[in-house]
Protein backbone atom coordinates (compact mmCIF):
# COMPACT_ATOMS: atom_id res chain seq x y z
CA UNK A 1 0.00 0.00 0.00
CA UNK A 2 1.42 3.07 -0.59
CA UNK A 3 0.00 7.14 -0.93
CA UNK A 4 -1.56 6.64 -4.04
CA UNK A 5 -3.78 3.90 -2.61
CA UNK A 6 -5.46 6.11 0.03
CA UNK A 7 -8.58 7.25 -0.57
CA UNK A 8 -9.98 7.93 2.87
CA UNK A 9 -9.51 8.27 6.65
CA UNK A 10 -8.79 4.51 7.26
CA UNK A 11 -6.81 4.74 4.27
CA UNK A 12 -3.98 6.99 5.88
CA UNK A 13 -4.67 5.51 9.37
CA UNK A 14 -3.21 1.55 7.79
CA UNK A 15 -0.11 3.71 6.05
CA UNK A 16 0.87 5.36 9.12
CA UNK A 17 0.69 1.76 11.08
CA UNK A 18 3.01 0.06 8.78
CA UNK A 19 5.24 2.92 8.33
CA UNK A 20 5.92 4.21 12.16
CA UNK A 21 7.34 2.40 15.37
CA UNK A 22 4.41 1.05 17.48
CA UNK A 23 4.55 3.49 20.09
CA UNK A 24 4.26 6.75 17.82
CA UNK A 25 1.58 4.93 16.80
CA UNK A 26 -0.30 4.37 19.61
CA UNK A 27 0.37 7.95 20.36
CA UNK A 28 -1.54 9.46 17.88
CA UNK A 29 -3.72 6.43 17.55
CA UNK A 30 -4.98 6.11 21.44
CA UNK A 31 -7.35 8.10 23.81
CA UNK A 32 -7.77 8.06 27.60
CA UNK A 33 -9.21 4.81 29.70
CA UNK A 34 -11.42 2.89 27.69
CA UNK A 35 -11.24 4.92 24.55
CA UNK A 36 -15.14 5.10 24.63
CA UNK A 37 -15.41 8.99 23.98
CA UNK A 38 -12.95 8.82 21.27
CA UNK A 39 -15.17 5.97 19.07
CA UNK A 40 -18.27 8.03 20.13
CA UNK A 41 -16.78 11.15 18.42
CA UNK A 42 -17.24 9.72 15.41
CA UNK A 43 -20.50 7.76 16.07
CA UNK A 44 -22.12 10.98 16.92
CA UNK A 45 -22.34 12.47 13.42
CA UNK A 46 -24.32 9.40 12.39
CA UNK A 47 -27.15 9.81 14.70
CA UNK A 48 -28.36 12.06 12.29
CA UNK A 49 -29.05 12.19 8.44
CA UNK A 50 -28.30 15.09 6.13
CA UNK A 51 -31.48 15.50 3.86
CA UNK A 52 -30.42 16.82 0.19
CA UNK A 53 -32.21 19.26 -2.05
CA UNK A 54 -32.59 18.79 -5.94
CA UNK A 55 -32.65 20.89 -8.82
CA UNK A 56 -30.47 23.73 -7.41
CA UNK A 57 -28.38 24.43 -9.87
CA UNK A 58 -24.96 24.13 -8.26
CA UNK A 59 -22.68 24.74 -11.25
CA UNK A 60 -19.64 25.67 -8.59
CA UNK A 61 -19.26 25.73 -4.61
CA UNK A 62 -17.78 28.22 -2.53
CA UNK A 63 -16.28 26.21 0.30
CA UNK A 64 -15.08 29.31 1.91
CA UNK A 65 -15.62 30.81 5.77
CA UNK A 66 -14.65 32.91 8.11
CA UNK A 67 -13.85 32.33 11.46
CA UNK A 68 -12.26 33.67 14.25
CA UNK A 69 -11.50 36.87 11.76
CA UNK A 70 -9.64 34.70 9.48
CA UNK A 71 -10.91 34.40 5.78
CA UNK A 72 -10.91 30.44 4.94
CA UNK A 73 -10.85 28.87 1.23
CA UNK A 74 -11.97 25.32 3.40
CA UNK A 75 -13.97 25.39 6.28
CA UNK A 76 -11.81 22.92 7.64
CA UNK A 77 -8.69 23.78 9.51
CA UNK A 78 -5.32 22.14 11.30
CA UNK A 79 -6.13 21.77 15.06
CA UNK A 80 -2.50 22.35 16.93
CA UNK A 81 -1.39 19.09 17.70
CA UNK A 82 1.72 18.35 19.70
CA UNK A 83 5.31 16.56 18.93
CA UNK A 84 4.55 16.15 15.14
CA UNK A 85 8.46 15.89 14.09
CA UNK A 86 7.89 12.71 16.28
CA UNK A 87 5.59 11.45 13.42
CA UNK A 88 7.15 12.44 10.37
CA UNK A 89 10.51 14.91 10.32
CA UNK A 90 9.39 17.48 8.86
CA UNK A 91 6.79 17.75 11.08
CA UNK A 92 4.99 21.38 11.53
CA UNK A 93 6.67 22.47 8.61
CA UNK A 94 5.01 19.66 6.54
CA UNK A 95 1.18 21.17 8.32
CA UNK A 96 1.87 24.05 7.55
CA UNK A 97 2.77 24.13 4.13
CA UNK A 98 -0.01 22.20 3.19
CA UNK A 99 -2.70 24.54 4.78
CA UNK A 100 -1.09 27.55 3.11
CA UNK A 101 -1.20 25.19 -0.32
CA UNK A 102 -5.26 24.65 0.41
CA UNK A 103 -5.94 28.34 2.25
CA UNK A 104 -6.89 27.42 5.67
CA UNK A 105 -5.19 27.79 8.90
CA UNK A 106 -3.41 25.72 11.16
CA UNK A 107 -2.13 25.58 14.82
CA UNK A 108 1.02 25.02 16.76
CA UNK A 109 1.09 23.84 19.90
CA UNK A 110 3.36 25.01 23.30
CA UNK A 111 4.65 21.33 22.67
CA UNK A 112 5.60 22.01 19.24
CA UNK A 113 9.02 21.11 17.58
CA UNK A 114 9.24 23.81 15.18
CA UNK A 115 9.19 27.69 16.16
CA UNK A 116 5.93 29.71 15.75
CA UNK A 117 8.59 32.08 14.53
CA UNK A 118 10.01 30.28 11.36
CA UNK A 119 6.57 29.26 10.68
CA UNK A 120 5.24 32.97 10.49
CA UNK A 121 8.14 34.06 7.96
CA UNK A 122 7.37 31.10 5.96
CA UNK A 123 3.61 31.28 5.60
CA UNK A 124 0.99 33.81 5.11
CA UNK A 125 -1.98 31.68 5.78
CA UNK A 126 -3.70 32.24 9.31
CA UNK A 127 -1.70 30.72 12.51
CA UNK A 128 -3.36 29.53 15.80
CA UNK A 129 -0.89 28.95 19.15
CA UNK A 130 -2.35 27.10 21.30
CA UNK A 131 -1.54 27.79 24.79
CA UNK A 132 -1.12 25.82 27.54
CA UNK A 133 -1.44 27.98 31.32
CA UNK A 134 1.92 26.84 33.30
CA UNK A 135 2.48 26.76 36.94
CA UNK A 136 4.99 29.12 36.31
CA UNK A 137 3.33 32.51 35.67
CA UNK A 138 6.11 34.16 34.19
CA UNK A 139 6.72 31.18 31.40
CA UNK A 140 3.41 31.96 30.69
CA UNK A 141 3.84 35.99 30.61
CA UNK A 142 7.12 35.55 27.96
CA UNK A 143 5.08 32.50 25.53
CA UNK A 144 1.90 34.97 25.37
CA UNK A 145 4.27 38.05 24.67
CA UNK A 146 5.96 35.69 22.39
CA UNK A 147 3.42 34.84 20.19
CA UNK A 148 2.20 38.55 19.84
CA UNK A 149 5.74 39.48 18.75
CA UNK A 150 5.43 36.50 16.17
CA UNK A 151 1.89 38.17 14.77
CA UNK A 152 0.00 35.07 15.55
CA UNK A 153 -3.15 35.04 14.33
CA UNK A 154 -5.23 33.21 17.15
CA UNK A 155 -4.73 32.50 21.15
CA UNK A 156 -5.65 29.78 21.72
CA UNK A 157 -5.62 28.47 25.32
CA UNK A 158 -6.16 24.79 25.71
CA UNK A 159 -8.95 24.75 28.99
CA UNK A 160 -9.40 20.71 29.03
CA UNK A 161 -5.97 19.41 30.26
CA UNK A 162 -4.77 20.77 33.46
CA UNK A 163 -4.23 17.13 34.20
CA UNK A 164 -3.26 14.31 32.31
CA UNK A 165 -5.39 11.85 30.78
CA UNK A 166 -5.02 8.15 31.76
CA UNK A 167 -3.46 6.93 28.35
CA UNK A 168 -2.68 3.17 28.82
CA UNK A 169 -1.29 2.60 25.24
CA UNK A 170 1.67 5.26 26.74
CA UNK A 171 1.66 3.72 29.70
CA UNK A 172 2.23 0.06 27.99
CA UNK A 173 5.04 1.32 25.65
CA UNK A 174 6.88 3.60 28.08
CA UNK A 175 6.83 6.36 25.74
CA UNK A 176 8.26 10.23 26.54
CA UNK A 177 10.33 12.54 25.71
CA UNK A 178 13.28 11.61 25.16
CA UNK A 179 12.56 8.32 24.71
CA UNK A 180 12.55 5.56 27.45
CA UNK A 181 10.46 2.78 26.62
CA UNK A 182 9.62 -0.39 27.53
CA UNK A 183 11.70 -3.80 26.33
CA UNK A 184 8.21 -4.04 24.45
CA UNK A 185 8.35 -0.71 23.35
CA UNK A 186 11.90 -1.22 21.86
CA UNK A 187 11.30 -4.23 19.91
CA UNK A 188 8.15 -2.26 17.74
CA UNK A 189 11.13 1.04 17.31
CA UNK A 190 13.68 -2.21 16.34
CA UNK A 191 11.03 -3.36 13.45
CA UNK A 192 10.46 0.05 11.89
CA UNK A 193 14.44 1.03 11.07
CA UNK A 194 13.30 3.66 8.12
CA UNK A 195 11.39 5.75 11.17
CA UNK A 196 15.00 5.66 12.87
CA UNK A 197 17.19 6.35 10.46
CA UNK A 198 15.25 9.21 9.30
CA UNK A 199 15.18 10.40 12.80
CA UNK A 200 18.88 10.06 13.25
CA UNK A 201 20.00 11.80 10.21
CA UNK A 202 17.84 15.32 10.87
CA UNK A 203 18.11 17.88 12.68
CA UNK A 204 17.60 16.84 16.47
CA UNK A 205 14.57 17.10 18.10
CA UNK A 206 13.52 20.31 20.12
CA UNK A 207 10.27 22.01 21.76
CA UNK A 208 11.33 25.41 20.56
CA UNK A 209 8.35 26.90 22.62
CA UNK A 210 9.28 25.38 25.50
CA UNK A 211 13.54 25.31 25.59
CA UNK A 212 14.14 28.63 26.85
CA UNK A 213 12.06 27.62 30.20
CA UNK A 214 11.98 23.84 30.68
CA UNK A 215 15.20 21.77 30.83
CA UNK A 216 13.99 18.00 29.30
CA UNK A 217 17.94 16.72 29.01
CA UNK A 218 18.16 15.49 32.21
CA UNK A 219 14.93 12.74 32.81
CA UNK A 220 12.17 11.23 30.41
CA UNK A 221 9.21 13.26 30.63
CA UNK A 222 6.21 11.17 29.76
CA UNK A 223 3.19 13.93 27.95
CA UNK A 224 1.16 13.07 30.74
CA UNK A 225 3.21 13.81 33.11
CA UNK A 226 3.90 17.57 31.45
CA UNK A 227 0.36 18.08 32.05
CA UNK A 228 0.29 17.08 35.42
CA UNK A 229 3.60 18.30 36.76
CA UNK A 230 3.89 21.39 34.62
CA UNK A 231 0.43 22.73 33.92
CA UNK A 232 -1.47 24.78 36.79
CA UNK A 233 -4.87 22.89 37.82
CA UNK A 234 -5.64 26.28 39.55
CA UNK A 235 -6.40 27.87 36.57
CA UNK A 236 -9.43 30.20 36.97
CA UNK A 237 -11.90 32.60 34.78
CA UNK A 238 -10.02 35.32 36.56
CA UNK A 239 -7.09 34.14 34.85
CA UNK A 240 -8.11 33.48 31.52
CA UNK A 241 -9.89 37.29 31.77
CA UNK A 242 -6.34 38.34 32.49
CA UNK A 243 -5.59 36.85 29.22
CA UNK A 244 -7.84 38.01 27.31
CA UNK A 245 -7.22 41.33 28.37
CA UNK A 246 -3.64 41.18 27.44
CA UNK A 247 -3.50 39.45 24.21
CA UNK A 248 -6.09 42.08 22.76
CA UNK A 249 -7.12 39.90 19.71
CA UNK A 250 -8.77 37.04 18.69
CA UNK A 251 -8.98 34.29 21.62
CA UNK A 252 -9.95 31.33 21.78
CA UNK A 253 -11.21 28.92 24.35
CA UNK A 254 -10.68 25.14 23.03
CA UNK A 255 -12.35 22.47 25.58
CA UNK A 256 -15.75 23.70 26.34
CA UNK A 257 -18.63 21.41 26.38
CA UNK A 258 -20.76 23.39 28.85
CA UNK A 259 -22.95 26.24 28.01
CA UNK A 260 -22.64 27.83 30.82
CA UNK A 261 -18.99 27.64 30.02
CA UNK A 262 -19.25 28.84 26.59
CA UNK A 263 -21.66 31.63 28.10
CA UNK A 264 -19.01 32.75 30.47
CA UNK A 265 -16.05 32.72 27.65
CA UNK A 266 -18.44 35.11 25.72
CA UNK A 267 -18.68 37.52 29.03
CA UNK A 268 -15.06 37.59 29.46
CA UNK A 269 -13.97 38.74 25.85
CA UNK A 270 -13.40 35.66 24.09
CA UNK A 271 -14.16 36.13 20.69
CA UNK A 272 -14.14 32.08 19.83
CA UNK A 273 -14.71 28.50 21.33
CA UNK A 274 -14.00 25.03 20.26
CA UNK A 275 -16.34 22.74 21.26
CA UNK A 276 -13.79 20.06 21.74
CA UNK A 277 -12.90 17.13 24.33
CA UNK A 278 -9.25 16.56 23.56
CA UNK A 279 -10.32 13.71 20.74
CA UNK A 280 -11.07 11.81 23.40
CA UNK A 281 -7.97 11.71 25.24
CA UNK A 282 -8.47 13.50 28.62
CA UNK A 283 -11.97 12.74 30.31
CA UNK A 284 -13.13 9.28 28.69
CA UNK A 285 -16.99 9.05 29.36
CA UNK A 286 -17.08 12.90 28.46
CA UNK A 287 -19.89 13.73 25.67
CA UNK A 288 -19.21 13.55 22.05
CA UNK A 289 -18.25 17.29 20.61
CA UNK A 290 -20.64 17.15 17.95
CA UNK A 291 -23.80 15.37 20.73
CA UNK A 292 -23.16 19.16 22.38
CA UNK A 293 -22.19 21.27 19.49
CA UNK A 294 -25.98 22.59 19.20
CA UNK A 295 -26.65 23.58 22.48
CA UNK A 296 -23.62 25.39 22.71
CA UNK A 297 -24.33 27.13 19.77
CA UNK A 298 -27.98 27.99 20.69
CA UNK A 299 -26.35 29.86 23.91
CA UNK A 300 -23.63 31.74 22.59
CA UNK A 301 -23.27 31.42 18.37
CA UNK A 302 -24.78 34.82 17.72
CA UNK A 303 -21.98 36.40 20.23
CA UNK A 304 -19.09 34.56 19.26
CA UNK A 305 -17.70 32.12 16.89
CA UNK A 306 -18.44 28.33 18.00
CA UNK A 307 -15.75 25.49 16.16
CA UNK A 308 -15.70 21.85 16.87
CA UNK A 309 -13.37 19.19 16.44
CA UNK A 310 -13.05 15.76 17.55
CA UNK A 311 -13.71 12.36 15.70
CA UNK A 312 -14.32 14.26 11.50
CA UNK A 313 -13.18 11.90 8.94
CA UNK A 314 -15.46 13.00 6.24
CA UNK A 315 -16.98 15.55 4.18
CA UNK A 316 -20.01 14.90 5.43
CA UNK A 317 -19.21 15.05 8.97
CA UNK A 318 -17.98 18.27 8.34
CA UNK A 319 -20.94 19.69 6.44
CA UNK A 320 -23.19 18.34 9.55
CA UNK A 321 -21.31 20.55 12.07
CA UNK A 322 -21.56 23.21 9.52
CA UNK A 323 -25.42 22.94 9.31
CA UNK A 324 -25.65 22.63 12.77
CA UNK A 325 -23.81 26.06 13.75
CA UNK A 326 -20.26 25.67 13.56
CA UNK A 327 -18.12 28.31 11.77
CA UNK A 328 -15.19 25.80 11.09
CA UNK A 329 -14.41 22.58 11.69
CA UNK A 330 -10.75 21.40 13.03
CA UNK A 331 -9.34 17.62 11.99
CA UNK A 332 -6.40 16.13 14.18
CA UNK A 333 -5.93 12.58 13.32
CA UNK A 334 -6.94 13.31 10.05
CA UNK A 335 -3.97 14.99 9.29
CA UNK A 336 -1.63 13.12 11.48
CA UNK A 337 -1.75 9.69 10.04
CA UNK A 338 -1.16 10.97 6.74
CA UNK A 339 1.69 13.32 8.29
CA UNK A 340 3.17 9.97 10.30
CA UNK A 341 2.91 8.08 6.82
CA UNK A 342 4.30 10.37 4.16
CA UNK A 343 5.60 14.01 5.15
CA UNK A 344 3.98 16.92 3.56
CA UNK A 345 2.49 14.91 0.52
CA UNK A 346 0.00 12.86 2.93
CA UNK A 347 -0.92 15.93 4.33
CA UNK A 348 -2.04 17.71 0.70
CA UNK A 349 -3.53 14.12 0.02
CA UNK A 350 -5.79 14.43 2.62
CA UNK A 351 -6.65 17.95 2.54
CA UNK A 352 -6.93 17.52 -0.93
CA UNK A 353 -9.27 14.33 -0.42
CA UNK A 354 -11.33 16.42 1.61
CA UNK A 355 -11.90 19.60 -0.21
CA UNK A 356 -12.88 17.28 -3.06
CA UNK A 357 -15.77 15.64 -0.45
CA UNK A 358 -16.75 18.97 0.32
CA UNK A 359 -17.37 20.09 -3.00
CA UNK A 360 -19.41 17.29 -4.06
CA UNK A 361 -21.22 16.89 -1.01
CA UNK A 362 -22.33 20.28 -1.65
CA UNK A 363 -23.57 19.63 -5.13
CA UNK A 364 -25.14 16.64 -3.86
CA UNK A 365 -26.71 18.50 -0.81
CA UNK A 366 -28.11 21.62 -3.63
CA UNK A 367 -26.07 24.15 -1.57
CA UNK A 368 -23.46 26.60 -3.59
CA UNK A 369 -22.24 28.14 -0.40
CA UNK A 370 -21.30 27.19 3.25
CA UNK A 371 -24.07 30.10 4.45
CA UNK A 372 -26.62 27.95 2.95
CA UNK A 373 -26.47 24.95 4.91
CA UNK A 374 -28.78 24.86 8.37
CA UNK A 375 -30.34 22.49 10.86
CA UNK A 376 -33.28 22.06 8.27
CA UNK A 377 -31.18 19.87 6.15
CA UNK A 378 -31.06 17.02 8.97
CA UNK A 379 -33.03 14.91 10.65
CA UNK A 380 -32.45 12.74 13.75
CA UNK A 381 -32.57 9.25 13.43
Amino acid sequence: MDLRNCHNFHDFRRLAKRRVPGPIFDYIDGAADEETTHRRNTEAFESCDLVPSVLRGVGSVDLSVTAMGQKLALPVYCSPTALQRLFHHQGERAVAAAAAKYGTMFGVSSLGTVSLEELRKAHDTSQIYQFYFHKDRGLNRAMLQRAKDARIDIMMLTVDSITGGNRERDLRTGFSIPFRLTLAGMLQFAVKPRWGIKYITHERFRLPQLEEHIDMRGSALSIGGYFTEMLDPSMNWDDVAEMVRHWNGQFCLKGVMSPADAKRAAEIGCTGIVVSNHGGRQLDGSRASFDQLAEIVDAVGDRIDVLMDGGVQRGTHVLKALSVGAKAVGVGRYYLYPLAAAGQAGVERALGLMKAELERDMKLMGCIAIGQLSRDNLRLR
